[in-house]
């Protein structure tokens, strides 16, 4: 299953051969995959699969063992996080990660300096008006906020740097079911717009269901590569849950 026909042809992200090791475990193996400019692509598989490590490696904050990272024609490889959030990526670290001692108006400029060193107060009007629950509640500290408001405020503070590729890992972990499908709706409207998502989710179906491409990932490794339609009636994505699938062979794919 590696269906990249019907996919557009301007890759912006393009990892290849990647390995990543924590100490003398290998965690990642040699894995390759690719994200088109406005293209909606979901991470799945099973907890220690090595999901949020392959982000983490492509957002320079932990090192790569092996392979190379492109991202919209320049060589990140060996890039700094700061280099590669200038460059254009911007990650959404799992577990609602704010300043909890600043307001929500605070935490959204800090968001504003990944393109500006002293801030810009001109872009908090278009997040307000994306997200109207933080408006609300724009001099409120964020240690005030729910878990939820907490996380909605996470993903605006990325996406207020006008990243061209935003990445949400478990963006659904601990909420409400409203709250994430709040989540995906935003990132599918600011996908309509031109950004590209790459998400890491555990909840398969919401996933699948805005996505338009999938990788599920056993082992440290793609067990395969497929629309998210295809992923979601298939087969493997069912063994790989229950435990009981195995990486495809390259003439499986």
């Amino acid at each position: 299953m590696n269906n990249h026909s019907s996919r557009p042809d301007d890759v912006l992200l393009s990892v290849r051969d990647l390995h990543v090791a924590y100490g003398k475990a290998e965690v990642v193996h040699g894995l390759s995959m690719d994200v088109r400019a406005g293209e909606f692509v979901v991470v799945l598989g099973r907890n220690g699969a090595g999901k949020s490590t392959v982000m983490h490696a492509i957002s320079g904050l932990v090192p790569k063992r092996s392979g190379t990272v492109s991202f919209a024609g320049q060589d990140l490889t060996h890039a700094t996080s700061r280099q590669i959030v200038q460059s254009g990526i911007i990650q959404v670290l799992e577990g609602h990660r704010v300043f909890q001692t600043l307001s929500v108006e605070d935490n959204l400029m800090i968001g504003t300096y990944a393109k500006s060193p002293h801030g810009d107060r001109s872009k908090l009007a278009a997040i307000y008006e994306l997200f109207p629950e933080l408006a609300e509640r724009k001099q409120q500290m964020a240690s005030r906020l729910s878990g939820g408001q907490q996380q909605i405020l996470a993903v605006a503070q990325g996406v207020i740097g006008e990243p061209k590729l935003l990445i949400l890992d478990e963006p659904s972990a601990g909420l409400a079911p409203m709250v994430v499908d709040r989540i995906l709706t935003v990132a599918t409207e600011l996908c309509a717009k031109g950004l590209a998502i790459l998400l890491v989710e555990q909840l398969v179906e919401k996933a699948l269901k805005h996505a338009h491409f999938a990788f599920l990932m056993e082992t440290g490794r793609v067990a395969a590569a497929a629309s998210s339609t295809e992923i979601g009636q298939g087969d493997l994505l069912h063994r790989v849950f229950l435990g009981g699938g195995e990486p495809l062979s390259e003439s499986e794919k």
